[in-house]
């Protein structure tokens, strides 16, 4: 126990004074660190899909985009601009606070879940997988063509001039100055994002011990002895769609204050695949191991750019860097897998009734 309290209080050091190091480096460190920490969200949210109620998910980015959306209509010129009436109603612009967007996000996108599993609830294996992937493409190509004959998502071009995010009167989207100190804005919104992650941890923690983790994990491991044992397996897989969609849709909120512009193009079916691999190649079910594998996979693309470029200097540049490390990251996971097969840092009881057999 004093090993595990020595570890988390290392890690929560570390944690703290990781963006004052990355700044030495330049501010797009810290931005690869706090994209890491959104896709932490996201896989954190995935893995009570996949990983507690063993239902795979292949359109989880669809509640990512609800969530990135929401925000971006809510907090940008987008629908002063299309309709007259919301611009007659505020005069000064669309300006939701994070406070009330928030909770919008996260219930708009928790209720698409529950839409996306009701009809599912009887589907299993490949063929839960392939409805909820057209899910995932259907509300991509619906944003992407919703700008006419009303133009509601601007389609494309996306949303631009979104707000930054303003915390307790504090601009995030804006440096810091504490006397002579200045803190970058990127730093600003790590923090903030570190809080949020570690949230998320504590509610992914508390699910996992209570009744319904233990019911989940029994869909999970049988689901027609879960029903025959009185679990309601049809309430608790709408319940699990619904809970990771939150998740999502908070991740996406964040995103979009962010980045201050948000397109179809961010929520493609790639995006979709990243997240299924994040929570497969950490460990599926087990917090610590999904977390590993978000941190890796939305960091390792960055850094291999820095190795991309030498390696195409070696080829006389007739290969492309972004090719090279794409195919970079296929061999590093392929490897991982084979070495690994059951994640980086695997859950001690996930399979145990496999072993037992």
């Amino acid at each position: 126990m004093k090993l595990n309290k020595t570890t988390l209080i290392v890690g929560a050091i570390a944690a703290l004074i990781l963006p004052l190091i990355l700044q030495n480096f330049g501010n797009a460190w810290v931005r690869i660190a706090d994209m890491a920490l959104i896709y932490v969200m996201l896989a954190l949210g995935l893995n009570v899909v996949v990983g507690f109620a063993g239902l795979l998910d292949l359109g989880y980015v669809a509640f990512f985009a609800v969530g990135a959306y929401t925000y971006g209509l809510l907090a940008s010129p987008q629908l002063t601009d299309s309709f007259p009436a919301i611009a007659a109603l505020f005069p000064e612009g669309l300006h939701m606070p994070l406070w009330m967007i928030l909770p919008v996000g996260a219930a708009i996108a928790g209720f698409f879940g529950m839409l996306l599993g009701a009809p599912t609830l009887k589907l299993r294996g490949d063929y839960l997988a392939i409805v909820t992937l057209g899910f995932g493409e259907i509300i991509r190509v619906f944003l992407n063509n919703l700008d006419h004959p009303i133009n509601i998502t601007n389609g494309p071009k996306g949303l631009n001039q979104i707000d930054s995010l303003k915390f307790f009167g504090i601009d995030l989207g804006k440096s810091l100055h504490i006397g002579s100190y200045e803190i970058p804005s990127v730093s600003l919104y790590y923090y903030l994002f570190l809080v949020l992650v570690v949230i998320s941890v504590v509610i992914c923690h508390r699910m996992e011990l209570s009744r319904v983790g233990r019911a989940w994990m029994a869909i999970r491991e049988d689901e027609i002895a879960a029903k025959a044992m009185g679990i309601n397996t049809r309430n608790m897989k709408l319940l699990a769609f619904g809970t990771g969609a939150t998740f999502g849709g908070v991740s996406g909120t964040l995103f979009a204050a962010f980045q201050g512009f948000v397109s179809p193009e961010s929520f493609s079916l790639m995006e979709s695949v990243m997240i299924v691999a994040m929570v497969v190649l950490g460990g599926i079910g087990h917090l610590p191991g999904v977390i590993l594998g978000a941190v890796l996979l939305s960091a390792l693309p960055e850094v291999l750019r820095y190795l991309a470029g030498p390696l195409q200097a070696m080829t006389g540049g007739r290969l492309d860097s972004a090719i090279l490390r794409q195919l970079l990251i296929a061999l590093a996971m392929i490897a991982i897998m084979l070495s690994r097969p059951r994640g980086l840092w695997p859950s001690p009881d996930h399979g145990k009734s496999l072993k037992a057999k």
